[in-house]
């Protein structure tokens, strides 16, 4: 039974007892945590700065020296991407693997039988968004149409083998099997082989690289690229030293915004929300990671945390007769409105208010008021500080695209299959997983084994998409792949949003 609490009259004129539902959230984890910040030291700082660009020049110098020697140069670039430095190397990551589709396209791959190479330059030409064939891993299968067996042996050609399906399109059959196929031999391997191999193959079998959110799974590899012995001792001191002082400006945006939210005090004033303040920072960094969008993250951040608390007035606590009012509201974007709403949706209204003018004045500081139009809507606004974006990027973004489709599908599903036994528990609304048990009479297994069939092919949609040519830029692409893998990672073990990290 859902819990509920009830509002009873005190006189036969006072109005009928009013039945709300509550979910009992628990509160936040974070306490004030993120309140204080002290900043670094202007001189240390800009030392710091100094050294991460000699860095990058001795990596650069690196990296085109590279460019002879084919395994060294992908596992380099590989080592950047995964290192959560390649924002700094983007012109030269651009050129190097257009270098290497040009040479693909020229000889079909057809001189390499190196499992390991043909793995990571197919997964890395294919996050480019270059098209390139599956057909390079017919030449790994046997007679009668088997992946040989010997493959099996090399552990790490098979993990990177494994990492590669995961860029897989529609009607890719040989890609489908090998995620078969390496899933079941990496399980029955991790663990017969050395710690650190096991480390990454027990890892990737729960997050593979493609669906990983790259600044967590940066934090991740840095402790594992040191470990091996043939590291690029330049690079690794850069991850680091980029990684802490990208580390840094996080601190202080979370000191920005854990104030602005502590100041509202919705905690004390609409305690039936999530406080969930932190976790949608952690969402909106994982879309927009690189240190230039520090304002982005900032707002996003708070149109996130609005949005939760508007969610929770529908879904938990307002009743029909209140949320009528409401929407009208919210639709008719007059603070004068405010006066015929309940005391607790004024507080949420002038918050919501107040952020969204702030979100129209910055962007007319930038000389962009065309995206204001945009702006109430959520994947725009969620895409809107891109900042090449022109207005045929964001009405693109309004003809409903199969990449936001798929994103949509991916959070939805996967939300569902993880949270709709809570949700019923508190009288929430049928989701997709009652509702596909209902109309097909099946259990309850064979209906998530379905829905994450969806999912598979929602992550095909997402991966055609990004293929070249490409309708939009790829950094707005970028943002809804984002997208994409924060709502994998939140929700692949249960609802992590709700529950807290």
């Amino acid at each position: 039974m859902p819990n509920q609490v009830s509002v009873l009259p005190l006189s036969q004129n006072a109005k009928p007892e009013v039945v709300r539902r509550t979910a009992n959230f628990h509160p936040s984890i974070w306490g004030d945590r993120f309140l204080n910040y002290n900043s670094e030291d202007k001189v240390i700082l800009s030392h710091k700065v100094r050294e991460v660009e000699e860095l990058k020049e001795e990596v650069r110098k690196e990296l085109l020296a590279s460019a002879a020697h084919h395994s060294q140069h992908l596992s380099l670039i590989d080592a950047l991407q995964r290192l959560g430095v390649a924002y700094h190397f983007e012109r030269e990551i651009e050129e190097a693997l257009k270098h290497i589709y040009a040479t693909y396209i020229d000889h079909n791959d057809i001189e390499d039988d190196n499992l390991n190479n043909v793995s990571l330059r197919f997964r890395l030409l294919r996050q480019q968004g270059f098209n390139v064939s599956c057909d390079a891993f017919n030449k790994f299968k046997d007679e009668i149409g088997q992946f040989k067996e010997s493959l099996t042996t090399n552990v790490q050609g098979m993990l990177d083998f494994y990492e590669a399906t995961h860029l897989r399109v529609h009607a890719e059959g040989i890609i489908d099997e090998a995620l078969v196929f390496t899933t079941t031999h990496l399980k029955s391997t991790a663990s017969a082989i050395s710690n650190l191999l096991a480390a990454q193959v027990t890892h990737a079998l729960k997050q593979p690289i493609h669906k990983g959110i790259p600044r967590l799974e940066a934090w991740r590899y840095i402790s594992i690229y040191e470990q091996d012995a043939s590291h690029n001792k330049a690079l690794l001191k850069l991850s680091k030293l980029d990684f802490n002082l990208v580390q840094s400006l996080r601190k202080e945006e979370l000191c920005d915004i854990t104030g602005w939210w502590k100041e509202l005090d919705f905690a004390r004033k609409l305690p039936f929300a999530r406080d969930r303040v932190v976790e949608c920072y952690f969402w909106i960094v994982a879309v927009y990671f690189e240190p230039q969008y520090s304002l982005a993250r900032k707002i996003l951040t708070k149109v996130i945390a609005m949005t939760s608390i508007i969610d929770d007035i529908y879904d938990v606590y307002g009743t029909l007769e209140e949320l009528e009012p409401f929407t009208e509201a919210i639709e008719r974007w007059d603070i004068s409105s405010i006066d015929q709403l309940p005391e607790y949706m004024q507080i949420c209204y002038r918050a919501l208010f107040d952020v969204f003018e702030s979100i129209e004045e910055e962007l007319a500081t930038q000389e962009r008021s065309y995206r204001i139009n945009y702006a109430k809507d959520a994947p725009c606004l969620s895409l809107a500080w891109v900042t090449s974006l022109q207005k045929e990027a964001f009405d693109w973004i309004f003809s409903n695209p199969k990449i936001i489709t798929a994103s949509s599908v991916i959070g939805r599903l996967m939300d569902d299959i993880k949270s709709h036994k809570f949700e019923q528990e508190r009288g929430h609304a049928a989701s997709a997983v009652e509702c596909y048990m209902k109309q097909h009479g099946v259990s309850e297994q064979v209906v998530h084994d379905e829905l994450k069939r969806q999912v598979d092919d929602a992550w095909k949609d997402i991966n055609e998409e990004c293929m070249r040519p490409t309708v939009v830029p790829m950094p707005l692409l970028m943002r809804v792949l984002n997208l994409a893998r924060v709502i994998d990672v939140i929700y692949k073990e249960s609802d992590g949003y709700t529950q807290g990290y």
